[in-house]
Formats: C-alpha cells, structure tokens, sequence
C-alpha cells in the first residue's frame, strides 16, 4: 500500500511509516490531539495486496473477477485501518468497474447491473474490519424472498438459485430462536473457485464456494453456519483473535440447531457425529505437535491469527457449548443465548468476561459451576471427558456397510440411494487401510469416485488414493488441485503427498502449476508445508 498523504482536519500533516513487523505489517503513525475530529487518507493499494485475488477470464466463467479476504489481518493491505477485531466502524464506497461487471460489498447492494458502471454502497450498522467485504465480476441476481437473494456467475446462477431454496426456512429457524435479524438484507454471493474458504459471512453478503451446490442440498450446513455468524461474530464479536472460538464455537453449535429444525434431529446428529470425529482427529495430531492449540483460548503473540483457524475454534467449541446445553437444559441454555446475543449486539467481548456472563447468567450455583468444568474446557489441552458423545442412526448404517465389505460381502451390492455427501465421507474415512488398498478399482467402478463432482468427496477419496498409492488417480489429483483453491481441501491432500516420498516431486509440480490461482490465504498456507 502507497500512503501518498495524509490530512487531519482537512489540514495537511506530516505521517510517518514506522518498522515493519513480519506479520502486522507497518504501522502508519498519524499526529492527532485531542482536538482531532477526523482524519483523511490518500492511498494506493497495490495489485498483489494480500486481501484481493484478480482473476483472468480463463480463470473464471468467462469474464475477469475480483474478490477481497479480509480475514483475519488482511484488510490492512487493501483499506488503511485500525484492523483489529474490537475496533467497530460504519463505511460508505463509491466503486468504478467496467459496465458489463456488477460490484458487490458487505454494505447495500445493486441487484442489476447500470449502464457507466458506477455504484455507491453503504454499510451503517458498525462492523469490525475483517468484514470489510468486496467482489466484483460478470454476475447475476435471482431473488430467493423479500429480503433475501443469490448472487453468481451466469454458468452457476440457476443451480445455486435451486441450491439455497431453504434459505428463508433457515432466517426463520434462527429468528425464532434467538432473536431478530438486524442486519435488513441476507443475500448469498457464489465466488469462484479459487476462494480459499466455504463462506466468509460479510455482512448482508455471504461469499461462498461453489463447492457447495451439490445438487442434492447436502452441503447447505454452510450456508446455515454463515447465516448463524449473523448472530455470534457479526453481532457479538471475539474481541482478539486469541478468542476466537467465541464466533466460531457459537456459530457451529448454531447452525446445528438451524439444521435439526429444517431436517430433523437424526441428520443433524449425523453432521455433528461428522464434526467430533474430524475433532477427535485435529486434538490428536496437536497433541503430537502443538498441543497448547488444542486450548480454546490461544495465545497468538508473535503469530499470525490465521494459525488459529481450525477444528478446536469451531467444534472443540461448539462441543463445550453443547455439554453446557445438556448440564442445564435446552430450554434454559436457549434463554442463556438469546439473553447474550441482546446484551452483546454491536459490541465485542472476550473470554474472561464470558466466563464472568456466564457464572452469573446460567452458572449462578457452585453446584452447576463445578459440573461446567469451564476452566478445563477453556484453557487445558485437549479435550476434556465430558465432552457429549454423539451417536447417529444414519451413520450405523454406513458402519455395517463396511463390516459387510470388509466380512466378504461384493461392493457391488451395496445399497447407497439414500446416501448423502456425508454418508460417502463416513465410509472413506473409516474403510481400513488395506481394504481400500485392494479393493479401490471396485470401489470406484460402484461409486464412480474418480469423475464425482462433489469437491468433499473427492477430496477423502483422493486422500485415500495417495495413502495407498493409487498412482492412477494423479490425472484426477492434477485437475483437482488446480480447479478448486478451497484450503480446506487443499491442505490435507498436500499434507498427504509430502509425507510420502513417492509423491513429493508430484506434489511439487502440482503446486507450480496451480499456484497462480490460489488467493494468498491458501497459497501461504500450501507453501509452508514445503518448508516444513
């Protein structure tokens, strides 16, 4: 970013660029006295800010795209700011692009596209900087009710409009619980690609990845936790990243209960028995390598907030949420919620003052105190032994299902036409090792794993594929790796290439062919497993 000057109270000033830290970047020291009102920042920000991705056409449906990742300190290489997460503001832009492109921000939005390809945008209710939000492309509008949308890129518009037909079920499910809507629009932008995250829930606009329009609405959990962040995140905010398991442990534990309204009680044990598995396996590997992770409240000094994005944040905290659930009752824990989420609206808060809120709003007896183990939860490692055990109906089924296969039982006569995405991630990831070593040609002539579209599934199958050194599916793991930036599975699949020597030059090659279309988030993230 180019600093080219600097006013307070429309007077000029001299600003100085202090030292530059390797992850906060440089600060930009301004003279103001009590007598300062306002400040004004001319400023250029560089094509290769960390924030913004700039796709070619090729790279896209067609036309060129632009998208912006603020989170978690990155808005600072795209808008001069205070970027942290207690610092709340309100933000008016003017946006110039060419006429045959539509802008979009985490503000009010146009819906069609005018003829000099000018647009002004306001976001009133004050937000914390890493919901600063902007994408610009060749995109399309259908309206999903009177205050919600999708937007997307011609090619994707009809499936993602099909895709999200819940999403007016799901405002109302998460209304009723705790509490109103306060942000006027919820509108959905389809991103492509390369977008390094499922949703980011910019205010008014959730940006997602196409990897969720399945065509069958199995993977719409995402869209349920992104509106959720409406609530925890969006309107009660983790005041430092160290904290940041106060968005994401409520915003899980939210959309769970989104998802038990709209489709039942047995499919959303389902998601969540998927949830404590994959973090039963996260507290594993840390333990091994950086066990104080495991910790819900982190101690990120001298790292980048970004370390702090995983499993522990999300289901580590939403299985804390749900043991207090079950400590004191449903009925009682919803009233807790709905209580905190008025008390916190527009402001932000962090561990110890919720602890204090919660001891005095639900804990209030020595008795519940001791029970809650709150402490342990919070600041120990690992995870503690009244963590909730979850059981899923649906699930057993898949479990007799490889007990079947693994007794002798042909993989052809398995029966999978009411299986959904995670019925398949269930049986790729619990199908023993030398089974699936022996038997992946049968399993894919029965399940048709090497051409599926669904990016989840592919990308357990592919993981699969590398542990038994299935070297047919490369072609798959090439076209893979170089059309999808989701780092989520992205990671795992380069984490699964480097540590077998057999496939490190590929994994190498593969990285130098598709790295040009990954946003920094996730290239960073891919380049350092390599210098690891």
């Amino acid at each position: 970013m180019q600093i080219d000057s600097v006013w307070v109270n429309n007077i000029p000033v001299t600003f100085s660029i202090g030292e530059s830290d390797e992850i906060l970047g440089n600060p930009l020291i301004i003279p103001i006295t009590t007598e300062s009102t306002n400040v004004k920042i001319k400023y250029r920000t560089q094509p290769e800010a960390a924030a913004l991705q700039w796709l070619d056409a090729n790279q896209t449906e067609g036309q060129p795209f632009l998208f912006t990742q603020s989170q978690a300190i990155l808005a600072r290489t795209w808008v001069p700011c205070m970027d942290a997460p207690s610092i709340r503001f309100t933000y008016d832009a003017k946006i110039q692009c060419p006429p045959h492109l539509l802008p979009l921000m985490s503000a009010s939005n146009p819906q069609i596209k005018n003829t000099n390809g000018s647009y002004y945008f306001e976001m009133r209710q004050p937000i914390p900087s890493y919901l600063l939000a902007l994408c610009i492309g060749d995109l399309a509008f259908m309206s999903l009710g009177e205050n919600t949308g999708v937007y997307a890129q011609p090619a994707t518009i009809s499936k993602a409009y099909e895709e999200f037909q819940d999403l007016n079920k799901m405002i109302y499910a998460a209304e009723k619980r705790y509490g109103p809507y306060k942000w006027g629009r919820y509108d959905i932008v389809v991103l492509p690609a390369s977008f390094p995250f499922g949703g980011m829930e910019n205010p008014r606009l959730t940006f997602a990845t196409p990897t969720i329009i399945t065509g069958d609405k199995s993977l719409v959990s995402l869209i349920a936790h992104e509106l959720a962040h409406s609530w925890s995140g969006n309107l009660v905010t983790n005041e430092t990243w160290n904290d940041f398991w106060l968005n994401e442990g409520f915003t899980v534990y939210f959309e769970d209960r989104i998802m038990e309204d709209l489709y039942g009680r047995k499919y959303a044990d389902m998601l969540a028995k998927i949830g404590l598995e994959e973090l039963q396996e996260t507290v594993r590997e840390f333990m091994q390598t950086k066990p104080n992770d495991t910790k819900l409240y982190l101690d990120l000094k001298g790292r980048n907030p970004d370390d702090g994005v995983s499993d522990i944040a999300y289901e580590k905290g939403r299985f804390f949420l749900l043991s207090l659930e079950k400590l004191v009752g449903r009925e009682k824990f919803d009233a807790f919620l709905l209580e905190y989420f008025n008390t916190f609206a527009f402001k932000t808060i962090n561990t110890n003052r919720f602890i204090e809120y919660l001891h005095e709003n639900l804990l209030q007896t020595a008795e519940l105190a001791v029970k809650a183990r709150v402490n342990e939860w919070i600041f120990e490692t690992g995870l503690p032994d009244n963590c909730p055990q979850i059981e899923s109906e649906y699930l057993h089924s898949v479990e007799q299902t490889i007990l079947n296969c693994v007794n002798g039982k042909p993989i052809s006569s398995i029966d999978n036409n009411s299986w959904t995405t995670h019925h398949y991630l269930h049986f790729l990831r619990n199908i023993p090792a030398n089974y699936f070593k022996s038997n992946w040609k049968q399993l894919d002539e029965k399940f048709n794993f090497m051409q599926t579209t669904n990016s989840e599934i592919a990308c357990d199958w592919l993981k699969r594929c590398i542990e038994a050194d299935v070297f047919e599916a490369k072609q798959q793991l090439l076209y893979f790796l170089t059309h999808v930036g989701r780092r989520k599975f992205l990671s795992p699949l380069y984490k699964a290439m480097i540590a077998k020597p057999e496939w490190v030059v590929f994994a190498k090659e593969v990285f130098e062919n598709a790295k040009s279309g990954y946003h920094a988030v996730a290239y960073e993230t891919i380049e350092s497993f390599f210098e690891n």
